[in-house]
């Protein structure tokens, strides 16, 4: 669900943005504030990153977050009527998106667009929070930060700036933290010194505040993952969550928890937790699998290709959730998690799909991975973000080739 600033100014609760939500904030003349601009016709296409379009988008992130919407006219900043802005083509989409990566330091993505009624037509942009501030705008050899106050833009002053920064800092501290502590309380309790364990978790850059999603919302979101894990991965190996009940969840301390149902077959044994905050955890057996019908590797003989599943279905979860909750960048760590006495064995296959250990490097410990996953990107660039997040683990066994992950395609524009 979508709450705007629409949403609040009418007193309603969170849904998706409509045409009659405008119609009515119009009606009772909603007034500008520091996250919602009105504006009367669209940018031209035409140089569209050198006109006023960057400073609008980068003061709504400087600022917490904010919509920009085209179709308004407004008098002493309130709303007074509609005026249609035409047809928003694909083409002058991408050049609005465009700007917003391109004249904006860092970037800003996941722009919410929104093409609201039909005559008259309308457009509305949602800008995200961002943790990222500043975003600083520049022109030729200069640079500001653009700011929302109240119903203007004005630019930061250096205090401001400094403050932005300290606090950007500051948040990247507290994700860390919690990604660290989501982790050890994940690795918690397995039985890591009879068998290796995949363990993975991931925090939203900014967390859900306002979501408490219901058990059918949850199971919608375990179906989503599975589809979106053989888009990037061939259905061969142990997948986790085949072997996790997402469609019937437990409650938790706020998440919401797929619990194992591998009992008949222990050996892939599987559990992940969604947040309520966006957060997402992935635990599954990874040492002592099956061998043949009749034997099993051993507890610190990892098959790369369990790391490869590993890695695409707990991504897959994080983009079904993403797309559910509409976040966008995760911060993650992946590791093995292993206490046994025996160094670590990662096992690579045959041109025949057989295991061997033939290049296999010994670990005294797997070290976890960290990146930041867009989860709200495009289906290439998110592709290949997990592509390399699967490589660096099966490289620190010694692998170089990954079997299980499909080969991301190259798109230019990414």
């Amino acid at each position: 669900m979508t709450f705007t600033p629409l949403h609040r100014a009418l007193g309603l609760a969170p849904s998706p943005l409509t045409d009659d939500i405008l119609d009515s904030a119009v009606g009772a003349g909603v007034k500008e504030t520091d996250d919602l601009d009105w504006k009367s016709e669209l940018p031209p296409i035409k140089n569209l990153s050198q006109g006023d379009v960057p400073k609008d988008i980068a003061a709504m992130a400087n600022s917490g977050g904010g919509m920009i919407i085209y179709g308004v006219e407004e008098d002493q900043k309130s709303a007074t009527r509609r005026k249609s802005v035409g047809e928003l083509t694909e083409i002058h989409e991408r050049a609005y998106r465009s700007a917003a990566v391109t004249a904006i330091s860092p970037p800003i993505f996941g722009l919410g667009v929104h093409r609201l009624g039909t005559d008259p037509q309308a457009v509305a942009v949602v800008a995200p929070a961002s943790v990222d501030g500043p975003h600083l705008v520049y022109k030729n050899d200069l640079f500001g930060a653009p700011i929302r106050n109240d119903a203007d833009t004005a630019w930061m002053k250096e205090r401001q700036i400094e403050a932005m920064y300290r606090a950007r800092f500051d948040e990247r501290r507290r994700t860390s933290d919690a990604v660290d502590t989501m982790y050890n309380e994940a690795a918690e309790g397995r039985d890591s010194q009879a068998r290796a364990w995949f363990v993975a978790v991931a925090h939203p850059r900014v967390p859900v505040v306002l979501s408490r999603p219901d058990r059918h919302e949850i199971s919608a979101i375990f179906e989503r993952a599975e589809t979106v894990s053989l888009s990037i991965s061939r259905n061969h190996g142990v997948h986790p969550l085949n072997n996790m009940d997402g469609l019937n969840p437990r409650p938790g301390l706020r998440r919401w928890t797929a619990v194992n149902k591998a009992a008949s077959e222990p050996w892939k044994e599987s559990w992940a937790d969604v947040h309520h905050d966006g957060s997402v955890t992935v635990a599954a057996a990874l040492g002592g699998h099956r061998m043949n019908a009749n034997a099993y590797f051993e507890g610190w003989q990892v098959e790369g290709r369990g790391l490869e599943t590993g890695v695409a279905d707990f991504a897959a979860l994080v983009r079904a959730v993403s797309e559910a909750q509409h976040l966008d960048e995760y911060e993650v760590r992946v590791g093995v998690v292993w206490d046994g006495e025996q160094p670590l064995q990662v096992l690579d296959v045959d041109g025949m799909i057989r295991t061997y250990v033939g290049t296999s490097t010994t670990l005294r410990r797997f070290v976890p991975i960290r990146s930041t996953i867009n989860a709200a990107g495009s289906d290439e660039s998110f592709h290949r973000e997990v592509f390399r997040l699967a490589e660096d683990c099966v490289n620190q066994g010694g692998i170089t080739s990954l079997n299980i992950m499909m080969e991301p395609s190259i798109n230019p524009e990414d």
